[in-house]
């Protein structure tokens, strides 16, 4: 049964040409606006990692990389699902120094992902990461960069407008930053996606905090990988859609893991067994820098500037025979 659901009346904007031109649009604007924002210069990434590296994202543990062998290399390879690790390791090899960073297209396959509205087995992001100081690890720093983003955002907004003046939208600029035990705490009897669309519905442009580690329920507020965001200094960035009456999340971020907090979140997660990836032994013997860094997602990006109502209308991907059927019944273009 298809989970996609078609606001009532929903008309999207712009022409399907139109539309293309308009992606190409956001997408060239806001990597030139994050990057002055960031202080990022471009660089090319993987598109799949040697399996044996340590370097692939292992998202929420559960999640199969699509594999493939290399016969004449010798080698297991895995396509990405993100360059959380690759970047911090990138940075280190292409000697960035502190207050400089990089971006890059991540495009990745996520074959298990529920796919509705917004989640597809395609992903497509910008990848970034920053060299910072060792005093820059703190709450303070990560929200002066969501605020950084955040205003890339709105300020690609208010070019993608003049360029299209019969667009809409409206995006809340100044950010809520709100803490995943305080949502706990604010609403008990509600799961985490239920907090967080009851607390966006309210103050719109919001960032979650501390994702990852056991809040006092003895639950986690969402899954979060071990080894690369210190749970206790990340989160997600979302923005309310008014297409589709709910919390977009655009981003997830955070400040990387240092060796200590690297080493008490493998415990933690029962990973003990990646401390001997060379990744892992790299970072757990301080040799990599302290970095800050995050994706951002550009099919979600479109879709929240364009105001579409499916990820599906600004990407190409395949879907269940349900929701092609639905989208075409509401008029629904899938690419």
């Amino acid at each position: 049964m298809s989970k996609v659901t078609i606001p009532a009346g929903y008309k999207t904007p712009l022409s399907t040409y139109e539309m293309q031109r308009a992606i190409e649009f956001i997408k060239s604007n806001f990597q030139v606006n994050l990057g002055q924002a960031l202080n990022l210069r471009r660089v090319s990434a993987p598109l799949f990692v040697e399996e044996n590296s340590g370097l692939n994202d292992n998202l929420n543990g559960v999640e199969r990389p699509v594999s493939f062998d290399i016969p004449d290399v010798g080698a297991q390879g895995q396509v990405v699902h993100s360059l959380a690790k690759w970047k911090r390791l990138a940075l280190k090899r292409y000697d960035f120094k502190p207050g400089k960073g990089l971006f890059t297209d991540m495009n990745a396959i996520r074959r298990d992902e529920e796919v509705d509205n917004l989640h597809s087995v395609y992903v497509d992001q910008w990848d970034w990461e920053k060299v910072i100081d060792v005093d820059q690890r703190t709450p303070e720093y990560l929200e002066s960069v969501v605020s950084r983003i955040v205003t890339a955002i709105c300020g690609t907004l208010d070019e993608l407008k003049w360029a299209y003046p019969q667009l809409d939208v409206e995006l809340e600029r100044d950010v809520t930053f709100v803490g995943a035990q305080e949502l706990e705490d604010l609403y008990p009897d509600l799961a985490p996606e239920e907090r967080e669309q009851r607390f966006v519905r309210e103050h719109h442009t919001t960032f979650v905090r501390g994702i990852g580690g056991k809040l006092r329920s003895g639950k986690p507020h969402d899954g979060r990988a071990p080894d690369y965001d210190d749970w206790e200094l990340n989160g997600d960035l979302l923005f309310w859609d008014e297409t589709l009456g709910r919390a977009l999340e655009v981003s997830s971020m955070g400040i990387r893991v240092s060796p200590e907090s690297l080493d008490r979140q493998l415990t933690l997660a029962g990973c003990d067994d990646r401390r001997e990836l060379p990744f892992h032994e790299a970072l757990l013997a301080g040799e990599l820098p302290y970095t800050i860094g995050g994706g951002i997602g550009q099919s979600r990006l479109c879709m929240l500037l364009l105001a579409k109502a499916h990820v599906g209308e600004v990407q190409a991907s395949i879907w269940d025979e349900q929701t092609v059927a639905a989208c075409e019944a509401a008029g629904v273009m899938l690419l």
